[in-house]
């Protein structure tokens, strides 16, 4: 069966799984399942692990083979899981998304080439490295335009390269102007864009949704309060999403511009799903009264984070 934007394998809400550790930093394997059995409960289409949102950049090799091993595992089919394999080597970032494909990744999500502010490569050698990777494995390739990669990814380019590369559908679009971009994207791709997808953390959910977004990588701490707005969407239904993203979004909003990756695990702490969280150092610990907000907004919503594991 050919998958296409018209009949795409993955849809609706995949959320970044965060990374539990305990207070002395180390990784914390019974909550981070009990973190994938919430995400799962609270209505996760799929998940994704290893992602920037779940602190990959503080992760040793050693660490992400045990955190694959344990998410693939632990969920054991009951939803698709995508496996971040960045990596700036085409070698390295092919062996990884291997491994990944071997343990029972449904997909692999892979920003470009990129090192720092300034060590990057050419388009060509962009192309070059998304074709090698999809010549390693036989999952689905999500390109991550983000812009933490720094790296200029044109929806000609992202186009051209779904058209050619066999295994590269997906593509979650991070950057500023991200509907205008989708929108462009699709036009230029038409159905080999399987997976148009949005990102951060539902910022520009409904934008990107109206702009042709069939799928969201959020944050992991509210999935009941985003998939409705998805699904409502899908169904037709404007302005039953619209109302339901203004009851969010200032939660929504907080997470984005205040808390950053750490608000699912604050979330998730005060629920009882997780035990601590801590982020690894040298990140920086949320200050408390940005911790008081967070759970200020989120209260008025009374997300089901916040009851799970009471």
């Amino acid at each position: 069966m050919t998958h296409t934007r018209s009949n795409p394998r993955f849809r609706g809400i995949f959320p970044v799984v965060p990374t539990t550790f305990n207070e002395a930093g180390e990784l914390d394997l019974e909550s981070q399942k009990r973190c994938l059995d919430f995400m799962i409960d609270t209505g996760s289409d799929g998940l994704c692990i290893l992602a920037n949102f779940s602190e990959q950049f503080l992760l040793s090799d050693e660490e992400r083979e045990v955190l694959t091993r344990t998410a693939l595992e632990h969920v054991a089919g009951r939803v698709p899981v995508i496996v971040t394999t960045t990596h700036f080597s085409t070698k390295v970032c092919a062996e990884r998304s291997r491994r990944a494909q071997d343990m029972g990744a449904a997909m692999v999500m892979v920003m470009p080439p990129y090192h720092g502010a300034t060590f990057r490569v050419p388009e060509a050698k962009v192309e070059e490295f998304y074709a090698r990777l999809s010549d390693a494995i036989g999952i689905p390739i999500m390109v991550q335009d983000a812009p933490a990669a720094g790296t200029p990814l044109s929806a000609a380019l992202l186009a051209r390269m779904a058209q050619q590369i066999e295994n590269l559908a997906y593509f979650k679009i991070e950057t500023a102007g991200a509907a205008s971009k989708l929108r462009e994207l699709i036009r230029l791709g038409g159905e080999a864009i399987e997976g148009p997808w949005d990102g951060e953390e539902a910022i520009t959910l409904m934008s990107d949704l109206d702009a042709g977004a069939t799928g969201s990588m959020t944050g992991g701490g509210y999935m009941d309060g985003i998939r409705p707005i998805i699904e409502a969407h899908r169904a037709g239904d404007r302005e039953k999403a619209y109302a339901i993203y203004e009851k969010w979004l200032p939660l929504i909003n907080y997470e984005n511009r205040q808390a950053g990756f750490l608000a699912a695990k604050t979330l998730m702490k005060e629920g009882g799903v997780i035990k601590s969280d801590a982020p690894r150092h040298p990140w920086p610990s949320m200050h408390p009264d940005t911790r008081a907000g967070l759970l200020e907004v989120a209260k008025r919503l009374d997300p089901l984070v916040l009851r799970w594991g009471r």
